[in-house]
């Protein structure tokens, strides 16, 4: 096998700046290039990709998105010798990097890391391949450098692949937020909390950005953004045509994209003015009183559901007349819980279970903010007895 003289690194974020400090480290020939104009000391530097990928033998890409990588690629294609391998890392949809691979041809390797900035400065990345044999035995020195190959059938698998893998991670991040703010509401301190999440499931997680999670300001680079975490679950999403739970919970958090992952764990939840509404709903269950959804609904709210087998869709007077006016009989045993609220500016939507007797009740919300606050606008229910 040959290895590629030199290595061009398009993409000089924190990302790219890790894996071409670790070429270098590993004794590559290393040139970067960036659209930021960042000139890390690690490494050589130029200002033209094209003069970047000229002298290269190998070209990774180490960029935020599909459309960066489509536009890179057509900046410097001319440039690139007929033997030049493409190595591309970035996240991109499953789409995006087939169509890269069939323009660029069997000298590209779409090859998405899993690890963040720690482990490419380490040299111990997973990194998910997806090219001919002859094609990864030369960038095998280069792969090694960065940590272990995967390899996997095709481009399309691998992008797939890493963006199930963010899922996962996303899904840690909000299980890890829910478990922190049922503390807090608890009146657990954050510590003794932390202490018992980093003994379960969540352990590797919350050991690793333990600092973040306890307050004390970043004191370095985030490693992985919510901005990105959220553009791959966004990508998901998309690719499947399927609502994820991480991806509206990361994209509505109420932190900065550019912060580390650690804080949307910590972020605080939806302001108590939303649930205002829903807690006067659940008022007027627990005292039978129907006054209590004028402060609930707005006016023109109807309430829809099945009732004795036919469709009901009652506007707010004819559905107040259901109250009795005092509590029922059984009312020491009935319970509510809001089991989800999704803030989207001003509008916001709702779940509730009403556990009333033998039947429970499965209320859905829909919420908008006015001038006199937040009303819920409809209601949906199902009850199953």
């Amino acid at each position: 096998m040959t290895t590629p003289h030199t290595v061009a690194v398009l993409g000089l974020g924190r990302m790219g700046n890790a894996l071409a400090t670790r070429l270098t480290a590993r004794g590559h020939d290393v040139i970067g290039w960036t659209r930021s104009g960042r000139n890390p000391a690690a490494h050589r530097t130029t200002a033209d990709p094209n003069d970047a990928v000229t002298k290269a033998g190998l070209v990774l890409l180490a960029l935020f998105d599909g459309p960066a990588c489509q536009q890179v690629l057509d900046t410097v294609r001319d440039s690139l010798r007929t033997d030049t391998i493409v190595l591309n890392t970035s996240t991109i949809a499953p789409a995006e990097a087939a169509e890269l691979a069939l323009e660029t041809g069997p000298s590209y390797i779409h090859a998405p890391v899993l690890g963040s900035v720690p482990a490419a400065t380490a040299g111990t990345l997973k990194i998910l391949t997806a090219a001919p044999h002859d094609t990864l035995d030369r960038a095998r020195p280069v792969l090694e450098a960065l940590g272990t190959p995967l390899r996997v059938d095709d481009a399309r698998t691998a992008a797939a692949l890493k963006l199930v893998a963010n899922n996962s991670l996303a899904g840690a991040v909000l299980a890890l937020r829910d478990s922190l703010r049922q503390a807090d509401a608890l009146g657990l301190p954050r510590d003794q909390a932390l202490d018992i999440l980093e003994l379960g499931r969540l352990g590797t997680l919350v050991g690793h950005k333990r600092t973040l999670l306890t307050g004390e300001p970043a004191t370095a680079p985030a490693e992985f953004t919510i901005g990105a975490l959220t553009k791959d679950m966004d990508l998901l999403a998309a690719a499947t045509h399927t609502p994820l739970r991480s991806a509206a919970g990361l994209a509505h958090t109420p932190a900065d994209p550019g912060a580390d992952i650690a804080a949307a764990a910590t972020a605080p939840a939806a302001h108590d003015a939303v649930l205002e509404p829903l807690h006067a709903y659940i008022r007027t269950h627990a005292t039978g009183d129907p006054a209590h959804l004028h402060d609930a609904f707005l006016p023109t709210a109807r309430i829809e559901g099945i009732r004795d087998g036919t469709f009901v869709s009652w506007p707010l007077e004819e559905y107040r007349t259901l109250f009795p006016g005092r509590p029922a009989p059984d009312e020491p045993a009935r319970s509510r819980r809001i089991d989800t609220l999704d803030v989207h500016g001003t509008v916001a939507t709702a779940t509730m279970t009403l556990s009333h007797g033998t039947d429970t009740f499965t209320d859905i919300f829909l919420l908008v903010r006015t001038d006199d606050g937040w009303r819920i606008a409809n209601k949906a229910y199902h009850r199953s007895p």
